[in-house]
């Protein structure tokens, strides 16, 4: 009944046009809101999703490093234990330390000493992450290095010609750190440069795990970390490994090593959705003044129903129920040519990044079910709180029939 009286409302003439003029520039503007939230949010979600694919790439599923200290010792009993756990496909063993690389110039890097499970642990040995060379990390006497993009420019790396590279790493067994007796130094051979996103490409370099140990002088039981991929739910496998190896041991799954990036990503989309919906409340303003003239156009109508007998209630909701329905209309119009646009994009990819530094060269779109259900009950809300002022203003005036 309420909707009835409202859709006749809508549909009949008006006595001036600026009711139907202020009423369509209303549900323009919440269309425009409604698509423009949609769009943005779904882009966001393709370059999260981006984002997130490329640290999938350089991440483990789960990661055990030392509670505290760099190093840990485990035992054979520990690494079977880690092995038999319900859902731990692979495991792959970790040295790290900060090291200065020699090659033109002289920077500083973070080397990963990795075993030969490394590339089953992670995808960063794909052809999408290694424009040159190929994922050869040598042996122990003769080792072989893999850097970052960033790294292979920062210290002139000539990963084509393979000309040979000095790494220094600290020398743990020394008294005092000099620059003859605190670094071990060592000779590399170049053998490819790995792209995965700036961050890693500008601070990572890879070799072998037997050279790296010898270079730290640790022990054969030692390692830095434990990096694994797993089957199934990583937060489960995570539980196990802790509950099995106590409180000496970090256990992390890939979003705890990330946590930072993710709880940004995260508030940069709030943030988003917070700058838009504004759009939506300056509909909500067209959307007042068209009501509050409505209600002055229907006074005539207003004043029958209070002598029939109608409840402030029901003439309430009967213009809120006209807001709703501008609301809907204007919604359910922006909310089609969002995702119609989106659409478009994700299979044509019309609109292109500016560019070539990107590892792709369009927007990225991923439409979520949560978008589509949180813009529709932002426009519900916003639309019944601008609906609810003219409302209850009609419910409450007492109109006569004599004019």
């Amino acid at each position: 009944m309420n909707f009835l009286f409202a859709w006749r409302y809508f549909r009949s003439k008006k006595s001036t046009n600026a009711i139907n003029i202020i009423a369509w520039i209303s549900m323009v503007a919440i269309a425009v809101g409604a698509a423009a939230l949609i769009i943005v949010l779904s882009v966001f979600n393709g370059f999260e999703d981006l984002v997130k694919g490329l640290y999938a790439d350089f991440y483990a599923d789960v990661r055990i490093a030392p509670a505290r200290g760099k190093t840990f010792h485990l035992s054979p009993a520990q690494i079977g234990s880690m092995r038999n756990t319900k859902g731990v496909a692979v495991l792959s063993f970790v040295a790290e330390e900060k090291a200065v690389l020699n090659g033109a110039f002289q920077t500083i890097v973070v080397l990963k000493g990795v075993d030969a499970m490394y590339n089953k642990v992670t995808r960063i040995n794909t052809p999408q992450h290694l424009p040159r060379g190929k994922f050869s990390l040598g042996t122990v006497d003769a080792p072989q290095l893999v850097v970052g993009a960033g790294i292979e420019n920062a210290a002139g790396v000539d990963v084509d010609k393979q000309f040979p590279v000095t790494i220094f790493l600290p020398n743990k067994q020394a008294s005092k750190l000099t620059a003859d007796d605190g670094l071990n130094s060592f000779n590399l051979v170049p053998s490819g440069t790995f792209v995965v996103q700036q961050d890693f490409d500008n601070k990572y370099a890879f070799t072998n795990l037997a050279f790296m140990k010898y270079m730290l002088n640790m022990a054969d039981d030692e390692y830095s970390y434990v990096e694994m991929k797993t089957t199934g739910d990583a937060n489960r496998v995570k539980k196990q490994l802790q509950s099995a190896l106590g409180e000496g041991f970090l256990v992390e799954t890939r979003y705890e090593q990330n946590k930072s990036l993710y709880g940004v990503m995260q508030v940069e989309k709030w943030v988003i959705y917070g700058i838009l919906s504004l759009i939506l409340v300056v509909a909500a303003f067209n959307m007042i003044g068209a009501l509050t003239m409505l209600v002055l156009e229907k006074q005539k109508d207003i004043a029958v129903l209070q002598a029939m007998g109608a409840a402030e209630q029901r003439i309430q909701r009967i213009f809120l129920s006209e807001g709703l329905l501008l609301a809907g209309i204007g919604g359910a119009t922006g909310i089609i040519l969002a995702a119609l646009f989106c659409w478009v994009q994700l299979i044509f990819k019309p609109v292109k990044l500016g560019g070539n530094t990107f590892i792709i060269d369009y927007y990225p779109v991923k439409m979520m079910p949560f978008d589509f259900v949180l813009v529709i009950v932002t426009i519900v809300l916003i639309a019944t709180f601008a609906a609810w002022i003219p409302a209850r203003k009609a419910s409450l005036q007492l109109f006569s029939l004599k004019s």
